[in-house]
């Protein structure tokens, strides 16, 4: 009997990232798909048999995808350029795959070697997969025969613009894996299914407990507990990190995000009276922590980079009045000009008058007088986008008792921030302020007990109360434990990360007044 090694290796939601660094402050960060080619290099190099599978969320989420998108769209895409360069075999759509629009998606796809693969999203017109063939079939000269199935996120809808999606349709993930499996075992006679699947787990891997609302948005516990014939599952969508696990005897990956970690399956099969049959199955994230980037990627990207970052270097609009940031604490503990400004942007992205966010780190500088990009993703860190939430008054109560627990009194009068907030790790990110309502923290009560005002439009928001509010997709989904937003409904998602959302607020308006409406109070 023969033994076959094969190793699969997964990126997923790259988000645009290539270079190793931070586009807010320029410094090397260990993160990028330079560092990722350097890995896939070393292990094809070590292992005869790979498949390159890229798992979505690749075109979209950096300033360097962004000008591209908006300046050089005319240019071959630099994201899709580097996975020809890098031999992938497969690449699956993701949600944000779209929005930069269909044509610079179809423009991406028809620039690239390998297929991108989406067996749920049809054309509405010929009921037929959108993006050409459903699934990949790679075979291996006296070895197996794999099969790849690609699935996507079928929430898109409820996210993207309509002009974006027009024309397709986004059928649930199970139903359509139901109906490819049967076909790649028997009529491709496949030895290995591989469902590379853009999206994550709806519920706990151990218990089944459901983690979130059961929307369909992420339905990889689905997957695996309710079809037959998946022998691996790769998935992404949530940005976590999982290997060396297993749903109903499915071995699952995911890889992170920004190209943090390189997901690595090495599956052993054994030759037995001509079929291949699986031995053993091992999972593996491949950090590229340390890692040096590959220096022909850095080339390949060079000329976009450099056009990108005389682009963040130009002014985009001018701030009048104070919207820095000297006292991190003190931005916190008072309404003030630079969170009053970002919960406008959301507000009018989502057409909402009540908004929440949060002052993400202790390094942000606020906007000076002259903003350029930089500024904008100096000061908003993260790749969110926007949910709006239907929540009642209770709900809002709540969750203002969870950011007022961010405070601890010191005895002297002194306020810090409190071990729930600082250990192991600063989660200053978890300490929310809102607009649109009126409220008051008095940190000298107990946890729980410190809301002692809450009013909207100037009369006391009733517990039964409801109102629409826009916050980050983080924090909707009960990031920071705030579980309370889990079973409020969604009202409407707007998938473009909210540094773009401010940029264009800016551009659009030329000049922005820093004002402070002194809508919330600390008492300490």
């Amino acid at each position: 009997m023969e033994n076959f090694k094969l190793v699969i290796m997964e990126t997923s939601d790259i988000h645009g990232n290539v270079l190793p660094q931070n586009y807010g402050t320029n410094e090397k960060a260990e993160l990028g798909l330079a560092k990722i080619a350097t890995l896939i290099k070393q292990e094809q190099a070590k292992n005869e048999h790979t498949i390159m599978i890229d798992n979505g969320d690749l075109i979209q989420g950096t300033p360097l995808t962004y000008h591209y998108a908006r300046s050089q769209h005319t240019l071959p895409n630099p994201m899709v350029s580097i996975l020809n360069d890098l031999n992938y075999d497969a690449s699956v759509i993701g949600n944000h795959e779209f929005n930069y629009g269909l044509p610079l998606l179809n423009k991406a796809v028809e620039e690239s070697t390998q297929p991108w693969l989406s067996a749920n999203i049809v054309d509405t017109k010929t009921g037929e997969p959108y993006f050409g063939k459903p699934y990949l079939i790679k075979s291996f000269e006296n070895g197996p025969r794999i099969g790849v199935l690609g699935l996507t996120t079928k929430y898109i809808p409820n996210w993207e613009k309509e002009v974006h999606i027009r024309g397709l349709r986004f059928e649930d993930v199970v139903e359509s894996a139901r109906k490819w499996i049967p076909i790649l075992k028997k009529e491709e006679k496949i030895d290995f299914l591989i469902v590379s699947y853009h999206g994550g787990f709806e519920r706990d891997l151990e218990t089944g407990e459901p983690t979130e609302a059961l929307t369909g948005e992420n339905q990889a516990y689905q997957l695996c507990t309710e079809l037959e014939g998946i022998d691996l599952l790769l998935t992404g969508h949530q940005h976590r990190q999982i290997a060396g696990r297993e749903v109903n005897g499915v071995p699952v990956i995911q890889p992170g995000n920004n190209g943090l970690a390189l997901g690595k399956v090495t599956v052993t099969f054994q030759k037995d009276e001509g079929h291949y049959r699986v031995t053993e199955t091992n999972t593996d994230l491949l950090s590229v922590e340390g890692v040096e980037p590959d220096t022909n990627v850095v080339t390949s990207i060079q000329s976009y980079e450099d056009e990108t970052q005389k682009w963040l270097d130009q002014p985009i609009g001018k701030i009048t009045g104070d919207m820095t940031v000297t006292d991190p604490m003190a931005i916190r503990l008072q309404d003030n000009a630079l969170i009053e400004f970002i919960n406008k942007v959301q507000m009018d992205a989502a057409g909402v008058d009540v908004s929440n966010t949060a002052l993400f780190d202790n390094l942000s500088p606020g906007f000076p007088n002259d903003v350029t990009m930089r500024s904008v993703v100096a000061n908003y860190i993260y790749p969110n986008t926007l949910v709006v939430l239907r929540v009642t008054g209770e709900v809002i109560k709540d969750a203002l008792e969870r950011s007022a627990s961010y405070f601890e009194r010191q005895s002297d009068g002194r306020v810090e921030v409190s071990k729930a907030f600082s250990t192991p790790k600063p989660a200053h990110y978890n300490y929310d302020m809102w607009e649109g309502i009126e409220y008051e923290i008095d940190i000298r009560k107990p946890v729980g007990e410190r809301i002692t005002r809450l009013d909207y439009k100037g009369e006391r928001l009733l517990p039964e109360q409801e109102l629409d509010v826009v916050m980050n997709n983080y924090r909707s989904n009960g990031g920071g434990d705030y579980m309370m937003y889990q079973t409020c409904p969604v009202v409407k998602e707007i998938p473009i990360d909210v540094s773009e959302l401010i940029a264009n607020y800016i551009l659009e308006h030329k000049v922005i007044e820093a004002t402070v409406n002194h809508n919330w109070r600390v008492r300490y």
